[in-house]
């Protein structure tokens, strides 16, 4: 059994994760749902234990969970001789997370670029402003492939131990 102290900091989270993940552009229900399936002490947990744990009303739930399964967060699953849907944190979920992210910066990196033929040198500020951050946007994206790389290694050491 758990106890009071335990299930508040469970319920904190949970709220704190809604928080973190609304601030990044996904709703809040979303990041409470994510949040919840991290503390899951099963593999998943049904539509029916996400109602519950969040009091949700069902079609929060399933609006949500949509979400979070076109980003790639969380998938579906099912059980035998079950049902219900069930929802889990999908496998990989952290590196895509940056991968997108690095889509992202990609295309900021395009846009400055075409910002930087628009304007010369001798426009001083608005040039000396896209310059930087071409720059910067230009060192991380030479930066990342080694970065998932390095990854890919440290999860393949950590697993041989």
């Amino acid at each position: 059994m758990e106890s009071k102290v335990q299930q508040a900091d469970r319920e904190q989270f949970i709220e704190e994760m809604g928080i973190i993940l609304e601030q990044s552009g996904v709703p809040r229900m979303a990041g409470k749902i994510f949040g919840c399936l991290l503390l899951a002490r099963e593999k998943e947990m049904s539509t029916d234990e996400l109602i519950s744990a969040l009091k949700a009303s069902r079609g929060s739930v399933s609006t949500m969970s949509r979400l979070l399964i076109q980003r790639n967060l969380i998938e579906r699953a099912g059980r035998p001789g079950h049902r219900r849907d069930y929802f889990r944190v999908k496998p990989g979920t952290w590196s895509s997370i940056l991968k997108s992210k690095m889509e992202e910066l990609i295309l900021f990196h395009d846009l400055i670029e075409r910002g930087m033929a628009i304007v010369t040198p001798k426009e001083g500020l608005a040039y000396h402003r896209l310059r930087e951050m071409h720059e910067f946007y230009e060192f991380f994206e030479l930066q990342f492939p080694a970065l998932f790389e390095r990854w890919d290694e440290y999860q393949t050491q950590k697993r041989k131990k």
